[in-house]
């Protein structure tokens, strides 16, 4: 075991499917001198059934911060401590930020053992844009405090990606209607490689009629997969209109110019000024 010594393990565990956990994941667990769990009782049943015995440390939301240096402190000593949630990834929306922060600061070894993770497993099923997205967690609980979040998100071009619990994911998605609008498309992923396991999209407006016709399709563990705003295309003006813009804004300030080519040739005057800044001097 020496070569775990000192070495903290960051270790995904399955987020439904226990036969999703990896091999390495298995001969850490095995060898590690503890586990550093969120719940220790949920933890102690994943191990069980791989017939895997180790002490516990509890460490969660409410006390990590404080309990983090007793862990620095074994694994200065030379134990090997591997740490994991309830499911998925450490630190992804669960505890383990504090931790890691010190043990790097400390000259600790971390090291990441890749595994399940709920927001990525969701996105690769959802069918929207993957090649660029943002992952922002829960939303505040309070309608007013997630409209606030939503409105901060309301241009983000990037797929978003959200977890939501059962009881709040009709106002969620209502808010982000009224935010996002209608007609913006969405994925909810639910109970994620269990045996309930449903991918459903569809605008937000019906999303979330559809999951209002049967409190069954609100229940489980979600993740919500929504597209980014559109881009909007740049305007393309005539070469009559360029022209005229060209020539009057040599006499007048551009907005002037782009307000008075805006009348004539039935143009937005505010596209032909963004056009005017862009493309002269």
């Amino acid at each position: 075991m020496n070569n775990l010594a000192g070495t903290l393990y960051i270790v995904a565990t399955p987020i439904g499917n226990l036969r999703d956990i990896t091999q390495r994941a298995l001969d850490v667990f095995a060898q590690a001198d503890l586990i550093a769990a969120e719940d220790t009782r949920h933890s102690g049943l994943l191990l069980a059934h791989y017939g895997i015995k180790k002490p516990f440390f509890a460490l969660h939301d409410h006390n990590e911060q404080q309990k983090a240096a007793q862990l620095v402190a074994k694994l200065q000593q030379g134990m090997s401590i591997a740490l994991i949630s309830d499911a998925g990834t450490p630190l992804i929306s669960d505890p383990g930020f504090h931790l890691v922060r010190q043990c790097r600061q400390a000259g600790i070894r971390v090291v990441p053992l890749p595994g399940a993770c709920a927001a990525i497993t969701a996105l690769c099923a959802s069918g929207i844009a993957s090649d660029r997205f943002c992952f922002e967690g829960f939303l505040p609980a309070k309608s007013k405090g997630r409209r606030d979040k939503l409105e901060v998100l309301a241009d983000e071009e990037r797929t978003l990606i959200f977890y939501e619990s059962t009881h709040r994911i009709l106002d969620c998605l209502a808010d982000m209607e009224a935010v996002f609008g209608a007609d913006r498309y969405a994925v909810l992923a639910r109970e994620i490689t269990k045996s309930w396991e449903t991918v459903s999209g569809d605008r937000l407006a019906a999303l979330r009629a559809w999951l209002a016709e049967d409190p069954n399709r609100t229940k489980g563990e979600m993740v919500l997969i929504v597209e980014g705003k559109p881009k909007t295309q740049e305007t393309v003006f005539s070469a009559q209109a360029i022209k005229a813009l060209t020539l009057i804004a040599r006499e007048l300030p551009l907005k002037k110019a782009a307000a008075i080519v805006a009348e004539v040739y039935g143009y937005k005057k505010n596209a032909l000024y963004q056009f005017g800044l862009a493309h002269f001097d």
